[in-house]
């Protein structure tokens, strides 16, 4: 027997759990079918969910509380605990799901004291499906030029190039918009979710085609919150005020990026290049 589902999509959904004792099955149902895009590995999905303790009965933290937000996360990856990644991999963006997780699709053995979840509860979870965003998804517009003494930039859904210049780098943080954004400014603490390319200015300097150290490009968005030194104070900075919708170019002088401190395939005091698409706000 699975537990009653009640309530508007977009709210706080009431659960009533069986008085039976869960069958130990990890159970994926839709309860409403939403009309959306079908959420694939690797788009991005942005969820809201009610949960109860089966055992108990007892209400769980839900992203519909009082400051709370909606979770944010690239489908199939294993970036958030298995019943939330199930509830979305196959269903259309306007989906109500119910789920029903033993300890091992939920917070596993150890529980989460935190949400007051033991390691022997079975976990009911009520997931809206608010939006998917595909994997290709990339800024649409026609692009702008920059001057020629910064680097020339080539996107589009699937890939992504940038030419560097053979002249010094700036010394100062660069910010141009390249394609302009039509939705709001993003604001400290929200989640973003974006995609970018990124190069070392000093190291392709005058050729052809630069080697990027990282690129979100080939596999699709990612998502983070801003404003929260989550990112290099650089891009940080960038991202909170810029619009969504926005394609953006960003050279980074190494006192905003990694200063005198190497990382892997970025020379010490290195300034960056980047390329950044903002596809959503949350």
């Amino acid at each position: 027997m699975l537990p009653t589902v009640s309530g508007k999509f977009g709210r706080n959904a009431i659960i009533e759990i069986p008085k039976a004792k869960p069958s130990g099955k990890f159970v994926v149902t839709t309860a409403l079918k939403g009309r959306g895009r079908k959420a694939r590995k690797n788009d991005i999905a942005v969820v809201n969910y009610t949960a109860k303790a089966w055992k108990r009965g007892t209400a769980l933290p839900s992203t519909y509380g009082k400051g709370r937000s909606p979770k944010v996360f690239s489908v199939g990856n294993g970036a958030v605990i298995p019943a939330l990644d199930r509830a979305v991999h196959g269903q259309r963006a306007g989906s109500r799901v119910l789920v029903v997780a033993p300890p091992a699709a939920a917070y596993g053995k150890t529980g989460n004291a935190k949400l007051g979840v033991a390691g022997t509860d079975t976990v009911v979870f009520v997931v809206d499906i608010e939006k998917v965003i595909a994997a290709d998804s990339a800024v649409r517009g026609r692009q702008q030029d920059v001057s020629d003494a910064l680097p020339q930039v080539r996107a589009d859904g699937s890939a992504t190039a940038i030419v560097v210049p053979d002249t010094a780098a700036p010394k100062r943080l660069v910010s141009r918009t390249l394609i302009d954004g039509s939705d709001l400014a993003i604001k400290t603490g929200q989640t973003v979710v974006y995609r970018h390319a990124g190069t070392v200015w000093s190291t392709n300097r005058g050729k052809e085609h630069a080697t990027l150290f990282d690129s979100t490009w080939p596999q699709g968005p990612t998502s983070v919150i801003v404003g929260r030194g989550n990112l290099i104070e650089g891009l940080d900075q960038a991202l909170v005020g810029a619009k969504v919708g926005s394609r953006i170019l960003l050279v980074i002088p190494p006192g905003l990026a990694y200063g005198a401190q190497a990382q892997k395939h970025i020379p010490a005091k290195s300034t960056l290049i980047f390329v950044v698409d903002i596809l959503a706000a949350v």
